[in-house]
Order: C-alpha cells, then structure tokens, then sequence
C-alpha cells in the first residue's frame, strides 16, 4: 500500500530540486500573483497580471505597468 505524499502545491514541478525554503518562497508568491489585485485607479478587486510588471483592471478596463509580481 502506498502512503499519502505532502501536498507540493506549484512548486511540485520541481520536484526535490533548489531546496525547501525557495520552493515555499516561490509557492507564496506565485499564489498572491495569481490573485485579483485592488486597481490603484477605481479602488476595486479585479487586476490580473497580464505578464511581467503588465496589469489590466477588468473593472475600469486599464492597462498599467507596475511592480512584477503583485501590487502592494
């Protein structure tokens, strides 16, 4: 019988390679990336990261470059 493995979230494509702590600090910061973020424009919850430091507002239909991974 096979026992039940941890849950590597996206990091899993990995595999055991570059370490515990890196593939956490990866796994935390690709999960608040892929997260609406609050547009600086019309306050509300619909950015998405389009690519590297590109964001579109589904609410006020903005394009705007900013930080890389997430907009504080």
């Amino acid at each position: 019988m096979t026992t039940k493995l941890k849950k590597t979230k996206s990091a899993g494509r990995f595999g055991a390679r570059y370490g515990r702590s890196v593939r956490a600090r990866l796994v935390k910061t690709e999960e608040k990336q892929r997260q609406k973020q609050k547009c600086p424009f019309c306050k509300k919850l619909g950015v998405k990261r389009l690519a590297s430091g590109i964001w579109n507002c589904s609410k006020c239909n903005k394009k705007f470059a900013s930080d890389a991974f997430y907009l504080d």
